[in-house]
């Protein structure tokens, strides 16, 4: 497993009977985690002092519950990245911290090339975690996601990282059709990430299922990388998408036609509390070149 242990301003304090403790910068925040079935005491203080605490509806949903002060919304730094967080519908804040891990490898993948350009694709790009750590090691981005909110979000972190001066494009789209165009339209990639959910929507009511479209995407993927590519990166928090099976799409889809490896492993968060590790996911990554 991968962990993300370089964090300062987030913090995995506690984890059990479903939940998480969480420090968000000064924010104490409890949500809901499947893979918490643990039903371990919660001894830690803060279990009984959060600022906030989402609950699930039995219909579908939940709501936040708000229990301090706290503001609409605040900053966290990781490294010389910041990001802009709220509590929002669905649980979430706008960033995985565990994706940390693979922010820093995709940065390292770029200064491999040395100052050469590098262009990085990033699908279903959310906030923009991926595309604010690529732009701050001088790549051109192109940065696509169905939802305009999220986009424009995204757009706030980039300006607070400092990079929203960079070569960066923003693009409002079905993630699948516009890599049918790319293909079409010549546009080659040196890097490309894919974070797809579960389930979602595309602008234009475009119904997205991971396992019944993953395999076929990732093969339509293969046919924008560069000439010289660096790397597919390719994440899941779906559980019939093991690490296993991701790198098994990778193979028969990118290293079987380009050469190359795939590695896939799980990605994690550190527990302060326990000094165990809450498993938040998993990545498979093809690499162009020999092991």
């Amino acid at each position: 497993m991968r962990i993300a242990t370089d964090w300062k301003d987030y913090e995995l304090i506690d984890c059990a009977c479903g939940e998480k403790l969480e420090r968000w910068n000064r924010q104490i925040l409890i949500r809901p985690d499947p893979q918490v079935i643990w039903k371990t005491q919660k001894a830690h203080r803060l279990w009984a002092q959060p600022c906030a605490k989402y609950f699930r509806s039995k219909h579908g949903g939940g709501e936040w519950r708000v229990y301090t002060r706290m503001p609409g919304s605040w900053q966290i730094r990781y490294k010389d990245l910041t990001f802009n967080i709220k509590t929002m519908g669905f649980k979430h804040t706008g960033i995985f911290p565990e994706q940390a891990v693979n922010w820093d490898m995709t940065r390292e993948l770029i200064r491999s090339r040395k100052g050469q350009e590098v262009k990085v694709l990033n699908l279903f790009a959310y906030t923009g975690g991926a595309t604010v750590a690529c732009l701050k090691e001088g790549a051109s981005v192109v940065h696509v996601d169905a939802s305009k909110g999220m986009t424009n979000w995204a757009k706030e972190n980039a300006k607070a990282s400092g990079v929203d001066e960079g070569d960066v494009r923003w693009i409002v789209d079905d993630c699948i059709k516009f890599v049918q165009r790319e293909i079409k339209r010549g546009n080659r990639y040196d890097i490309v990430i894919l974070d797809p959910p579960s389930y979602g929507r595309g602008p234009r009511g475009e119904v997205w299922h991971i396992e019944d479209s993953i395999y076929e995407f990732v093969a339509l993927v293969e046919q924008v990388l560069s000439a010289q590519p660096l790397a597919i990166i390719l994440n899941s928090y779906t559980t019939g998408l093991s690490p296993s099976v991701m790198k098994y799409i990778l193979d028969e889809t990118v290293t079987k036609k380009r050469g190359g490896y795939a590695l896939a492993d799980e990605i994690g968060l550190p527990v302060t509390q326990t000094g165990g590790v809450l498993p938040c996911g998993a990545t498979a990554v093809w690499f162009n070149e020999s092991k």
